[in-house]
């Protein structure tokens, strides 16, 4: 009877066979080489991506098909406590056709022999409204999620990513055999090679900020005192206006400058008091990221996202970097009348009230005294540069099931006497990548469906010249032909 130690090491034995032979079997080996291409290489809208699959088996190999594909996969995961979920959406796919000609006959890959099937594929401006087919709340929904997304955490450099979102482009070979009955095929072969994709995004419209949607705060009010316990030396407020978009290069290398405009209001709590001095302007910058296990319907950084739009599982990730500040221009005040002073002055209106009683009055303070009539404004423009050389940013963009977006937090710090206060804005950033001209020209491009509808358009309203048509007139009585018809049956 053998005994346990033994026997553990009969099974060592087996186990370490099994993996030696797993290791010494042949397999067949396929490989994908892109030309001039390297691992920070990146593709934007119109590049072209060509090479060749190498297959060099050790074995013979019998097969009926041979698919190159490239594919653009979107991925999310919820880590939920009950129900993990994964869910992935194909957003893409380009099939390189391979005419038979190009296969050996019989189709069968010898040992010992290398095959090189080449491929060419063009990143496309747009993919085709098949690649969104929920449900969205409008148009302008659907125009975002056929577009390209950029790759999304596989930079070198840190694009903000969470595990939870992937974006990928990846050219993929596989080699199929039918079974015997004919009706399914099996993969023998599969090797992929992954590419990373910038598409050009331009410059959307500002956003329709509204009070509900809490990502974003573009004007906030705050009381001033000369110093702690003092009394209120007056209120000022600044309003933001969304910024120009950052845009990116083609290789996401390098991001242009933008400049955020503020407007700040001063009321002050008598006329003798002055308005305060800006002394410095800090930002940083926040790229959240949404992602569902469903499709998304709407725009995720508008209201709120983790409550307004259904059951399905959802998150969101922010990661946040500081952003250098650019050198501000002299602050200036001018004065103004308020509303209410230029009523009471005639002054702003073209018509003067029927009645005294009409005629709106000022409000006493506390103390018995009037408001100041005078308010004080300022425009400050407040250039802000993205760290592009540390940080991996891609472009906004909203898809299927994931999306980027980015909030620029402004936060303005002002002196009030011995007193400084800080006030801070959350504006919405959008990041953009320019076009390249050196890949092809655009005629070589298919026309996007755009392109395609204004044709349309234009040839329907195409202006169109009316006239009359030219008559000739016969001048005997006969009917054409007629007589000759009488003649041939006489």
């Amino acid at each position: 009877m053998s005994s346990p130690a033994s026997s553990e090491h009969g099974k060592a034995l087996s186990l370490g066979d099994y993996a030696r032979k797993l290791s010494i079997a042949p397999k067949p080996s396929m490989s994908i080489h892109i030309n001039d291409h390297y691992n920070s290489k990146v593709y934007t809208t119109g590049s072209e991506v060509s090479g060749h699959v190498a297959i060099n088996p050790q074995t013979d190999v019998r097969f009926d098909v041979l698919q190159i594909v490239l594919l653009g996969t979107s991925k999310t995961r919820m880590d939920a406590v009950n129900i993990p979920q994964a869910t992935s959406h194909t957003f893409l796919k380009l099939a390189m056709p391979i005419p038979d000609s190009s296969y050996p006959v019989p189709r069968i890959f010898e040992m010992g022999m290398t095959y090189m099937m080449p491929f060419t594929f063009v990143i496309p401006s747009t993919l085709t409204l098949n690649a969104c087919n929920h449900h969205v709340a409008n148009d302008s929904v659907q125009e975002h999620h056929v577009r390209l997304p950029p790759t999304v955490g596989s930079w070198e450099k840190d694009d903000f990513a969470p595990h939870m979102s992937r974006v990928q482009y990846v050219i993929k070979a596989r080699v199929h055999r039918q079974d015997e009955d004919g009706e399914a095929f099996t993969k023998i072969m599969e090797t992929g090679k992954e590419i990373k994709v910038l598409p050009a995004v331009a410059e959307d419209a500002p956003l329709n900020i509204t009070k509900y949607d809490d990502l974003y705060t573009m004007m906030k009010s705050k009381t001033l005192r000369r110093t702690i316990i003092s009394p209120k030396s007056g209120r000022v407020t600044i309003t933001a206006t969304q910024p120009a978009a950052a845009m990116l290069s083609p290789d996401g290398r390098t991001i242009t400058s933008t400049t955020v405009p503020l407007n700040l209001e001063f009321e002050p709590a008598s006329s003798d008091v002055r308005p305060p001095k800006v002394t410095g302007v800090t930002s940083k910058v926040t790229a959240v990221t949404y992602f569902s296990a469903g499709g998304i319907n709407h725009y995720p950084n508008l209201k709120d996202w983790h409550k307004a739009f259904g059951t399905d599982g959802r998150g969101s990730y922010s990661g946040t970097t500081s952003v250098s500040v650019g050198p501000l221009g002299e602050v200036r005040w001018g004065r103004h009348l308020t509303a209410q002073a230029r009523r009471d002055s005639g002054y702003g209106s073209e018509t003067p009230s029927s009645s005294e009683s009409d005629r709106p009055t000022f409000k006493e303070n506390s103390k018995g005294s009037l408001p100041s009539p005078i308010l004080h404004r300022a425009k400050l423009e407040v250039p802000i540069q993205l760290p592009a050389q540390k940080k991996a940013f891609v472009p906004t963009f909203h898809s299927c099931i994931t999306s980027r977006v980015y909030v620029l937090w402004l936060t303005v710090t002002l002196v009030s006497g011995g007193a400084s206060a800080h006030v801070t804005l959350n504006v919405p950033l959008q990041i953009g990548v320019n076009g390249t001209d050196f890949h092809r020209p655009n005629e070589e491009l298919p026309p996007s469906f755009e392109e395609v509808e204004e044709a349309d358009a234009n040839e329907f309203l195409r202006p169109r010249i009316m006239s009359v048509p030219t008559v000739e007139f016969h001048h005997n009585a006969d009917l054409p032909g007629y007589v000759r018809y009488l003649v041939s049956t006489s």
